[in-house]
């Protein structure tokens, strides 16, 4: 090992017509454990229970590992977490979940070094199902070697293809098949057993153990990672996977009350019970006063940034009165349970913009021109379908907080969103109440519907402190789960599956 020079000791210029071959766990990403990714995947593609089979295996694993071998106990990690899981599944994780975890933890070095040259591959003990995804599209890797899992019948069998987990030789004989007549430049590793294909690379370099670097961050990968669907906030160590298994029978009752308070008590109310049950709720600005029917003054319509379905439930909680929200695609369930009236817009241009100038007749009214939640500080293009239909526009800037789970999903059932929202110790939401969008500035006046839009998104970005985009709810939905994120009902999936749709 010490025949090895430490990393920062490798220059990154005029790499550019160079080769790089790179370990992953302790190399790229500066934690050497990979316990947290296949945490990840068990409980994002299997469950609870699978995460807590995980965690009792882990520690055979660990014995494995330092008494019999780093093969044997990635084995167990793999059969642990994969036995019998659908391939289509991992995959899923592995592109939605898997990025935004393995971005936290980039090695600034190993980066320098990786992405200053040409060509860039990665050997790993991990499966290549599961890293392949954010190596290729966030790290710009050509090439990704890593161990191929066993499937049966679009199944995991928990078990590995020949030549087994690729450590030690076979990482040698993987770099030796791939490069057969030429030698990487510069080899990256951090253990001994990287030592065999090391020494295959005309330079080689170590990254020292228990680092004391700070990781890089998300601007400087090749793209932003804008859209993710892990229902888990913290990156689930041993000790976190521990926490949540314990808190989430807890965490559900106590979602259920928060739920049966916001449903049930009279909206003046909601606000306190909320501060009651530990549900923060922080209001800035000056909201406007309730229109007046009596004198036939038109309903406000509150634009508000798309955090959770729960924004129009917070916006009414800030207000002290229920305010009326359409809704694009939801649970029927978070429907039933919701306390305020939603109505599903159709998807046509026109009954839509009958249905909420009808509405805004009737009283204030919410919307979330983005479509669809994002997650990270970017909003999303706006809908300018809103700014035709009225000029009485307040936009909303709504952020909120959780320590424990997301309260959205592009890949799971929906009508568990809120309960997830709620199951946090402590979650918080902050409403900020924007001034009313002035007279010049809407349609009425000459502007173009677009032109509002992007100028609320603009308003509510900069308050936020977040960056607009141009992304869309198709975009999202494709990027994550593969569909346009339209809900189904069950009578009309029937109906077109009669139909042999």
């Amino acid at each position: 090992m010490d025949s090895f020079p430490a990393v920062n000791k490798c220059a990154s210029i005029g790499r550019e017509k160079h080769t790089v071959v790179a370990d992953m766990d302790g190399t790229l990403l500066i934690g050497r454990s990979s316990f947290p990714y296949f945490a990840l995947i068990a409980f994002e593609g299997g469950g609870v229970f699978r995460l807590l089979f995980l965690l009792l295996a882990s520690p055979l694993a660990g014995l494995l590992y330092y008494f019999v071998s780093e093969s044997a106990g990635v084995q167990v990690l793999i059969f642990a977490s994969f036995a019998g899981m659908k391939v289509s599944n991992i995959e899923s994780v592995a592109r939605a979940v898997l990025p935004k975890f393995y971005s936290g933890d980039l090695h600034p070095e190993s980066w320098r070094v990786f992405s200053s040259c040409g060509k860039r591959c990665v050997l790993t003990a991990n499966p290549r199902i599961m890293v392949e995804a954010f190596l290729k599209d966030f790290l710009g890797s050509d090439l990704v070697l890593g161990t191929e899992i066993s499937t049966y019948k679009g199944r995991a069998t928990g078990f590995v293809r020949s030549p087994g987990v690729l450590v030690g030789k076979n990482k040698a004989n993987a770099l030796h098949k791939a490069f057969p007549n030429t030698r990487p430049e510069i080899g990256l590793g951090d253990r001994h057993t990287d030592i065999p294909f090391l020494s295959m690379c005309q330079e080689g370099y170590l990254v020292p153990p228990k680092p004391e670097v700070r990781a890089v961050t998300g601007d400087k990968l090749l793209k932003p990672i804008i859209f993710h669907d892990s229902r888990l906030v913290q990156k689930p160590t041993p000790l976190m996977a521990l926490v949540i298994i314990l808190w989430i029978p807890i965490g559900f009752i106590l979602a259920c009350l928060r739920v049966a308070a916001g449903a049930l008590l009279p909206m003046p109310v909601v606000y306190y019970a909320f501060w009651a049950l530990g549900v923060r709720v922080t209001v800035k600005g000056t909201p406007p006063p309730p229109a007046k029917k009596s004198i036939g003054q038109s309903g406000v319509l509150f634009v508000c940034s798309h955090r959770t379905l729960l924004d129009p439930i917070f916006l009414s909680t800030a207000l002290g009165r229920p305010i009326a929200a359409v809704t694009y695609s939801v649970s029927r369930l978070s429907e039933i349970i919701s306390p305020i009236k939603t109505v599903r817009l159709s998807r046509d241009r026109a009954a839509d913009a009958s249905m909420i100038k009808k509405l805004l007749e009737e009283g204030d009214l919410a919307i979330c021109p983005e479509g669809t939640t994002c997650r990270e500080p970017f909003l999303l293009r706006f809908s300018a379908l809103f700014a035709e239909l009225t000029d009485q526009i307040v936009p909303v800037a709504m952020v909120n907080r959780m320590s424990m789970f997301h309260g959205t999903t592009a890949r799971g059932w929906k009508g568990m969103d809120p309960f997830y929202f709620f199951m946090n110790p402590s979650p918080a939401y902050e409403v900020t109440f924007l001034s009313k969008l002035p007279q010049e500035l809407t349609c009425s006046s000459g502007k173009a519907s677009h032109e509002v839009a992007n100028y609320i998104q603009r308003l509510i970005a900069a308050t936020l402190s977040y960056e607009c985009t141009t992304f869309t709810r198709k975009d999202k939905y494709k990027a994550l789960a593969g569909n346009d994120g339209i809900v189904v009902e069950k009578s009309k999936l029937k109906a077109n599956k009669a139909m042999g749709c």
